[in-house]
């Protein structure tokens, strides 16, 4: 939705149409979230952005986006801060979601000490950023239901100069928000659905909360953010791909619905049956994909049947996908797979799942420290784990953590 294709109204509506119908078609909502900031900033030549969604009382900081302080394309520990603002008239994001109405400031600094909302300069200090001009905007889906607030920074120039937010960006991007708002809803509706079924699955499995596939899924689309930058693949692609992975690897242990309260919430060690059957959980939750409409489907299939898998072999549940849609009479065992075999978003999810079961609390065991965790997994590079997705994932071990403290036991 670029400023140059829009030499008048006409095309105006129909870049925003284009763009509106791309946002539709993502699935889970922090790529919504990150394609509705990239082309408002792309629209208003905006050096940053922000987005805040309504939860109760309060906007949640949910994305953020900036050229000038952040590397395009890599993981940002960044996006993962957690903080919350009150609706109120008092900061200029809680004012524009309490009256619903954009709001353009073309200097932060300069405000007008009789207005109701001052500007927070902590940000600025902090960072050694300098907020300029600004246009914030509700985010409003059907029936007037407010979503949240976007908030864009320092529009520039062709000469790179910041200047004040155009009318054509003050008009047209709130037109675009209208329609984006109802995709952030449907992205939201998403990821509920998903926290829902693991719902289920914490009722038989204690280990497997809310949290914990919310973190799992975002150290996966991290993870895989940096892997397929390292192979130059396209930032469209990327974003594909993001969209679908951190949905899949939240249904990883989906499969343990199918597993008896007795071997799941044993206190003890699993006899050699007992682990037997607990391997099935594997293939009870591919087959929960057995009619796949979707690219999505096919990831999750993968993710529950593989990420058990090893490096080297060794792994379970050792059969093929035509296997997995057969009847009960089928048994574990066969050649397991091994290196390049296993599906790349298996191979992810494995360092994931097994990270956060290390550093997580659980009935037996307090949290494992960071460099027991890191420890594990570089000892087990190249056997169990693919060496260079653990290479990443010490790599960008503060966003890790950032992922770690944003979602803690006890929250969504």
């Amino acid at each position: 939705m670029g400023a140059e294709r829009l030499t008048n109204r006409d095309d105006a509506v129909l870049a925003i149409l284009k763009t509106s119908e791309e946002v539709n078609q993502l699935k889970d909502v922090d790529s919504i979230l990150d394609k509705i900031l990239f082309e408002s900033r792309q629209f208003s030549g905006a050096d940053a952005g922000s987005i805040f969604l309504v939860e109760d009382d309060r906007l949640i900081f949910s994305y953020v986006q900036n050229d000038t302080l952040f590397k395009k394309e890599t993981a940002n520990a960044a996006l993962y801060q957690n903080f919350g603002i009150p609706i109120s008239e008092q900061s200029i994001v809680g004012y524009v979601a309490k009256t619903r109405q954009s709001l353009a400031i073309d200097d932060a600094y300069e405000l007008d000490a009789t207005l109701p909302f001052s500007f927070n300069k902590s940000f600025d200090e902090k960072s050694g950023f300098r907020t300029t001009s600004m246009l914030t905007i509700p985010l409003i889906a059907q029936e007037s239901r407010l979503v949240g607030v976007m908030q864009l920074i320092n529009a520039k120039n062709d000469m790179g100069k910041v200047v004040p937010f155009s009318h054509e960006a003050r008009t047209y991007i709130p037109l675009f928000c209208n329609n984006a708002s109802v995709a952030i809803e449907r992205g939201i509706m998403n990821r509920e659905l998903i926290l829902r079924m693991m719902q289920m699955a914490e009722l038989r499995d204690p280990s497997e909360t809310g949290a914990h596939v919310q973190r799992v899924g975002a150290y996966c689309a991290e993870i895989y953010g940096t892997w397929a930058a390292r192979r130059k693949h396209s930032a469209k692609e990327i974003k594909r791909v993001r969209d679908n992975l951190r949905l899949a690897a939240m249904l990883h242990d989906v499969g343990k619905v199918g597993i008896s309260d007795n071997i799941l919430k044993k206190p003890a060690k699993l006899t050699d049956e007992e682990y037997d059957t607990m391997k099935w959980h594997t293939i009870y939750g591919a087959r929960l994909f057995k009619n796949q409409t979707s690219e999505l489907d096919h990831m999750a299939m993968e993710i529950a049947l593989c990420h058990h898998e090893k490096w080297e072999g060794r792994g379970y549940p050792s059969i093929s996908k035509k296997d997995v849609w057969a009847g009960d009479d089928i048994h574990l065992g066969g050649m397991p797979r091994n290196g390049a075999d296993i599906p790349l978003a298996a191979r992810i999810c494995a360092v994931a799942d097994v990270y956060d079961a290390l550093a997580s609390p659980r009935s037996y065991k307090d949290p494992f420290p960071d460099e027991k965790c890191l420890g594990i997994l570089e000892s087990d590079a190249g056997t169990h784990f693919d060496p260079e997705v653990v290479e990443i994932f010490l790599e960008i071990f503060d966003v890790i953590k950032a992922i770690r403290d944003k979602w803690t036991e006890g929250a969504k």
